[in-house]
């Protein structure tokens, strides 16, 4: 019996070459065995299916006479062109059976990741650096800079990349062609498949030295220490990281990897961080606290305030400074642009009481107080 290649895309007979190709595109990726699909069989059949319904003259042969007839023989009779294997050669960029081919690279370019015919491939980059940091607290707060000397894989200075002796010139790679890829083909029950992979004589370059750099060996990069200036914005949080582009290790194709930058703030003796806020603890006089006063306060800045206490209802409250607390992106110009400065007041109860003391809180005590 005909094999229903329209029920193996799950299509219907009337669908465009859009509807089927998009059917194909996605049972390929369920089934194929590169993709972790296990049924073979299965993916032998629904590439079948798009091989006839995908060109509209098989597919007219199809419909009419329910099979189609390339070179004479009936399609999947796995004995032209093949050896026994109903697929003959199959790669990323087509697909041949029986003396046929069929385009798939688009499909498959999708699946795999890969490129047709050489075309641009995905960039390569650099490995990724991370490092850590501990700063002060204040400089949390207001930001500052901070220069940091790293062992790294960096581009040479001496030929600026290019692996070649300062003066001479490059050779086209004989290995790849100068094209910086080359392709490798291997078998599968389903066929070869062939993938591409950056020539690993030029480094993908698709150059090869004359005379080499006396500093990188012709390779264009190599490990060196390299210092790194890194900018910590005002506002930044104990473990928050600051992500550098291209300041990781470079290759000699490509770009350069990332530089992650982890921040860890040293605790401060007064003030703590809830925020944008600043919190810090104020111990106020039973007296000043009955009857409210003025007290200096040193701030972050190390600037001193003038802080009005005004007399206490409670054994602690809240005494809030505005705009004296956590630059909000960044902002230092502005009060709007910070947070507040929370100063917790806590009564100090007075202990080791003198004779006259005593007697002037027994009066008060005799008042109600």
């Amino acid at each position: 019996m005909a094999k229903d290649y329209y029920n193996v895309l799950g299509v219907d007979k009337k669908a465009s070459q859009d509807d089927i190709k998009k059917a194909f595109r996605k049972l390929a990726h369920k089934y194929h065995p590169d993709k972790g699909g296990t049924d073979e069989s299965k993916f032998k059949e629904i590439t079948e299916a798009y091989s006839i319904l995908s060109d509209d003259k098989k597919r007219r042969e199809y419909d009419t006479y329910g099979q189609a007839f390339p070179g004479g023989a009936p399609r999947g009779g796995g004995q032209a062109g093949g050896q026994g294997n109903p697929f003959g050669g199959f790669d990323f960029n087509g697909f041949q059976q029986g003396g046929a081919e069929f385009d798939f690279g688009d499909i498959f370019g999708d699946i795999f990741g890969g490129s047709r015919g050489g075309q641009s491939r995905a960039q390569s980059r650099g490995r990724d650096i991370s490092i850590d940091i501990e700063i002060p607290f204040k400089d949390s707060v207001f930001g500052t800079a901070r220069t940091v000397l790293i062992a790294k894989v960096s581009t040479c200075g001496l030929c600026k990349g290019t692996g070649a002796k300062p003066g001479t010139e490059l050779d086209t790679c004989k290995t790849c062609s100068g094209s910086g890829s080359v392709h490798e083909t291997r078998n599968s029950i389903l066929g070869q498949f062939t993938s591409v992979r950056a020539c690993t004589v030029c480094d993908g370059s698709g150059k090869i030295p004359k005379e080499k750099c006396a500093e990188c060996k012709g390779h264009g990069v190599h490990r060196k220490e390299e210092e790194i200036k890194i900018n910590i914005p005002a506002g930044i949080d104990n473990g928050e990281m600051i992500r550098m582009p291209q300041q990781g290790e470079a290759i000699k194709t490509g770009i350069a990897g990332d530089l992650y930058v982890k921040i860890h703030v040293k605790p401060h003796t007064i003030f703590r961080r809830e925020g944008a806020n600043l919190i810090m603890n104020l111990s106020v006089k039973m007296t000043d606290a009955i009857l409210g006063t003025t007290v200096p306060v040193e701030t972050l800045e190390g600037k001193m305030l003038e802080v009005k206490i005004p007399p206490m209802k409670r054994a602690e409250e809240l005494l809030r400074v505005a705009g004296k607390g956590v630059p909000i992106d960044g902002g230092l110009s502005r009060a709007e642009s910070r947070g507040d400065l929370i100063i917790r007041l806590e009564v100090a109860l007075p202990h080791n009481l003198s004779s006259k003391a005593r007697k002037i809180i027994n009066e008060l005590k005799s008042e109600g107080l």
